[in-house]
């Protein structure tokens, strides 16, 4: 039987999603490595820097001292104290112990939230350029997903006239990513509260991804829609703290929501994987709690490496870049290059453009059309200068 003979036995729901082409590309890059190639990945969504030193410490003394068994569902109650202290101390949030759940990963808080509220029929409204799991987290739980094409010109935001226009009778979820993957876009108090004026009387929830909050830039400040009190029944907060403190393998996220969202995401938790690591709770908790003087350091060292990919980048003939005010990509504008040829391929879209950098010049991104932005290419810079600048130059030697 042929692999796609195979196809017919898949649910409707898997065979409706895409693979994640950020795990794909990263995959590749990889590969190559271990095949000896000198290959520079900007392709990965994770900080570069190892994860604090207290936080190990933590996860180590939990293993030690045999805290390695199931815990509570929706979290262990010190770590939820903890995720409490952060949102109060630096969203102006204030949550109940029973309006909060640990998830292993802000993936699962986000699919958690898509499958307690949505149904076959309902649309789900996403603005481009989105990361890359909103649209088929929506597809998975049976939800159709409404894109709004943002552009360059609006710095990759959506505007209050574009959410009215998206909006039908069957809209259940907007989401709202600020900071931005992969854009870097921030919406500040208010846009986010121009954009909540359009849901008012509506019966419509707003998923707030704000993975990215402690990564911003300059007088940038993220503002969270839960912090407008007629929308706090309708806003799901999700957070967690692989961007923030280098914990992406310890699969740590949380979401923040009225408690009745919060039962049904912790009703589908059970039934899936449970309670999140008992041994990652416990860094957790150390990270939240510890002394928050390295994510500063951390956060102004992606500043200047911000600064020097915009500087350059921009340079570059072909392309063109916004300024990223939050996160840790770049996503420029590739559209000077499309329909050009290098290395005897015509440019035609950004899944041309990756393959060409990364097949000829050994540069890992990611293709735009993973994002809904076909004109575009996603770069990281979590990573160090000197990798940048040998990024840089060979792209400029690739678009020369």
């Amino acid at each position: 039987m042929s692999a796609e003979s195979y196809e017919q036995y898949l649910s409707r729901r898997v065979r409706s999603m895409k693979e994640s082409q950020t795990m794909r590309i990263t995959g590749l890059a990889k590969k190559m490595k271990a095949e000896g190639k000198d290959v520079v990945s900007l392709s990965a969504g994770e900080p570069d820097f190892p994860t604090p030193e207290n936080v190990c410490e933590a996860g180590i003394e939990a293993i030690r001292s045999g805290f390695t068994r199931y815990t509570a569902n929706a979290g262990i109650p010190e770590l939820k104290k903890a995720i409490r202290g952060k949102l109060s101390r630096e969203n102006g949030l204030e949550f109940a112990a029973d309006e909060i759940i640990v998830s292993t990963g802000g993936k699962q808080t986000l699919a958690n939230t898509f499958l307690a509220l949505c149904d076959e029929g309902d649309e789900v409204i996403v603005p481009a350029p989105f990361w890359v799991s909103f649209p088929e987290m929506a597809r998975l739980a049976g939800a159709t997903p409404v894109i709004v094409e943002t552009s360059i010109e609006t710095g990759y935001k959506m505007t209050p006239e574009q959410l009215e226009a998206a909006i039908t009778p069957n809209t259940k979820v907007l989401v709202l990513n600020s900071p931005s993957n992969p854009s870097g876009a921030v919406y500040n108090e208010a846009e986010v509260r121009a954009l909540m004026k359009v849901l008012e009387g509506r019966e419509i929830f707003v998923l707030s991804d704000e993975m990215y909050d402690r990564i911003v830039y300059g007088d940038v400040k993220p503002f969270s829609p839960a912090r407008i009190e007629q929308m706090r029944p309708w806003v799901i907060v999700s957070n967690g703290t692989s961007k923030t403190y280098s914990m992406t393998g310890w699969r740590i996220g949380y979401l923040a929501a009225p408690k009745w969202i919060i039962a049904a995401c912790g009703k589908i938790q059970s039934q899936t994987t449970s309670n999140a690591n008992s041994i990652a709770q416990k860094a957790a908790v150390a990270a939240l709690d510890g002394d928050q003087t390295i994510v500063e350091e951390r956060r102004a060292e992606f500043e200047k490496r911000r600064d020097f990919m915009f500087r350059e980048l921009n340079t570059i003939p072909g392309i063109e870049c916004t300024l990223p005010e939050g996160a840790f990509y770049i996503f420029p504008s590739i559209k000077g290059v499309l329909g050009k040829t290098f290395g005897g391929q015509v440019m035609q879209n950004s899944t041309d453009v990756a393959e060409y950098l990364l097949a000829e010049h050994y540069v890992a991104t990611v293709p735009g059309d993973a994002f809904g932005a076909p004109e575009n290419l996603r770069l990281s810079y979590a990573a160090s200068i000197e990798e940048l600048t040998e990024a840089v130059s060979r792209i400029r030697k690739a678009f020369g």
